[in-house]
């Protein structure tokens, strides 16, 4: 499973936004390092597809994808060098897949910490730069000296040393010009700016009418970012994801405060405040695509199920995904799209008609197809 870590201020707002996600009851108090040991939940990833497929087969059990989110405890200024809770707050991010900043705009005198999520975002990339530097500077040697007896090692020195340039200027590597191969070439290293990004900024109550302003400065921030990437994000070809990070403006606690409450009184309260389906829900499939994550679906009487794929993965790679024997002893997949599928109205009347098409083993599967998988083993 996926794994994206919180990081933000004390006071942000990131065990209300973990408590929104996942429903739980993460302790979240006005002071700072309320969270000393990371929170750990799974959320669901809601996907309308799959319910209305469930219907159609009437299914007695209904699977959804779902990621786990990480709460980590405040980052200060100065927590490279161990202020705040220091090596232990950036051991939690490097253990993460993708970090999603949690930055503050809502305004409240009685919680301490700036209400700036510009102010927040600079301090936020600097501590991870300057982790970042370190951890270069640290090993770099030793890999240059590896590099004598061992000239398979050229690639991974040469992106290290690149990247040792970018930070060195107090640039965080998602705001570089690396490449993707070098990106690729440090993945081992577990750097903090390596890894994909999302951003919440947490609003009061009064800035929902105007969530659009709040957030604008955040997006012109990280979406001018080289090559109009999201950093990280991986692609069919190995490369960089084409979209610049997704930027979420809700009112935290609200959306904590409303996860906490059964499925229809949860929707009436959302919408009483003009928020539709919520903030959260948008921003976990955003999540979910930042690292490159889609959906297969399977579907009957007695199951229809959500499968996370990565993107470019073959028809036997999704079958393995269900069970190993599956891509062992792949024949075919049999595929229809979910809303060709549902417009029909059944598996066997889709066959009837010709529309399931029968794919090989070089299928790319597309997000939103339903598969039945033919094998023998």
């Amino acid at each position: 499973m996926e794994k994206f870590g919180f990081v933000g201020l004390p006071n942000a707002g990131k065990s209300s936004l973990y408590n929104a996600l996942t429903g739980g009851s993460a302790l979240a108090a006005p002071y700072a390092f309320a969270t000393t040991d990371p929170n750990i939940g799974v959320a669901k990833v809601f996907d309308h597809r799959l319910d209305a497929l469930a219907e159609m087969s009437k299914s007695r059990n209904v699977v959804p994808a779902s990621v786990q989110f990480t709460d980590i405890g405040g980052l200060v200024e100065g927590a490279s060098k161990g202020e705040g809770l220091g090596n232990k707050f950036l051991a939690g991010i490097r253990e993460v897949d993708a970090i999603v900043f949690v930055l503050r705009a809502f305004r409240d005198d009685d919680v301490p910490g700036p209400q700036d999520p510009l102010e927040h975002l600079r301090i936020l990339e600097l501590e991870l730069t300057y982790a970042d530097l370190e951890t270069i500077e640290r090993q770099i040697d030793k890999k240059r000296k590896a590099l004598k007896g061992d000239p398979a090692l050229r690639p991974e020195v040469e992106a290290a040393e690149a990247a040792l340039a970018i930070l060195e200027q107090g640039t965080p590597l998602y705001r570089s010009d690396l490449s993707a191969a070098h990106t690729a070439e440090l993945r081992p290293w577990f750097l903090l700016t390596n890894k994909p990004v999302l951003a919440v900024v947490n609003l009061d109550e009064e800035q929902l009418a105007d969530i659009d302003t709040v957030i604008k400065p955040i997006q012109e921030e990280l979406g001018d970012l080289p090559r109009g990437r999201s950093p990280g994000g991986p692609t069919p070809a190995g490369g960089q994801s084409q979209s610049p990070p997704a930027v979420f403006g809700a009112c935290v606690q609200l959306e904590a405060e409303a996860a906490q409450l059964d499925p229809e009184d949860r929707a009436e309260m959302l919408d009483g405040f003009g928020l539709g389906e919520g903030a959260v829900v948008r921003f976990i499939q955003a999540a979910y695509h930042t690292l490159g994550l889609r959906t297969f679906l399977t579907t009957g009487e007695q199951e229809s199920r959500a499968w996370t794929y990565r993107v470019g993965s073959t028809a036997p790679e999704c079958a393995g995904l269900i069970h190993s024997d599956l891509q062992r002893g792949f024949i075919r997949a049999e595929t229809i799209r979910w809303d060709e599928l549902l417009e029909i109205g059944s598996w066997a009347g889709a066959r009837d008609l010709g529309k399931v098409r029968s794919e090989g083993k070089d299928y790319v599967v597309e997000d939103g197809d339903v598969l039945e998988i033919r094998f023998n083993v």
